[in-house]
């Protein structure tokens, strides 16, 4: 009988293991290809105007926004497609600041690519080992997060720069989030959430970066 029931909970655990595993790749797959709309983005509206650029980067915050409290954009095709689609406007939104950065400093650019790879494989993955359940901390570093965002993003369109202590704040803020998200999604994750985790953690990235390159530019 013991017997039994150790095959039965090494079976259960094996299966938690691999439905992890598989909402990881969910989750992570999501985020790489809104970063690559994000990216396409960036490409796509090189030569807009700073003016231009700032309404659709309000746009793009509105859909974040939207998405926070509509329960139909937080699972399902129609989430995925809203999830790429605000990653498209903000790049193309945030486009005519990096390409001022990629003419005047483009190391930077590089150095804040590199420092944010660094940042978010430290901490998913510090968050994924974490016995302690940080899911506590996912609401208000959310809300704190997405303010700072709203307010970094704009002042980077309409000065060219943020302080360098609110890029910092930014950054740790961010960095924090992207642990509390995959600490979630280890302990509480399911297939409804891979959405909702890919979008916060697509928006911590790119927070992530956009403090690293004020930073980093000269």
């Amino acid at each position: 009988m013991e017997d039994v029931r150790s095959e039965y909970a090494a079976g259960m655990g094996a299966r938690a293991a691999t439905s992890t595993a598989t909402l990881l790749g969910q989750v992570m797959f999501l985020v790489a290809v809104a970063l690559g709309f994000l990216a396409l983005g960036t490409y796509m509206g090189r030569d807009l105007g700073s003016g231009t650029g700032l309404i659709l980067t309000i746009v793009g915050l509105g859909m974040l926004l939207i998405a926070a409290f509509a329960p139909v954009l937080r699972a399902g095709a129609i989430a995925i497609g809203w999830l790429y689609a605000t990653a498209l406007v903000l790049g193309l939104g945030l486009a005519p600041t990096i390409a001022a950065y990629a003419a005047d400093d483009p190391t930077a650019i590089t150095q804040a690519a590199g420092g944010t790879a660094l940042t978010v494989l430290a901490m998913g993955s510090l968050g994924f080992v974490l016995s302690k359940d940080l899911a506590a901390w996912m609401r208000p570093l959310s809300f704190a997060v997405f303010g700072c965002a709203i307010v970094g993003i704009v002042l980077l369109l309409v000065s060219g720069s943020m302080s360098p202590i609110f890029s910092i704040a930014i950054y740790g803020l961010s960095a924090a989030l992207i642990a509390v998200d995959f600490n979630y999604l280890r302990k509480h994750g399911t297939e409804n959430d891979a959405v909702w985790l890919a979008t916060g953690i697509f928006v911590s990235i790119l927070n992530i970066f956009l403090s690293l390159l004020n930073l980093f530019s000269r």
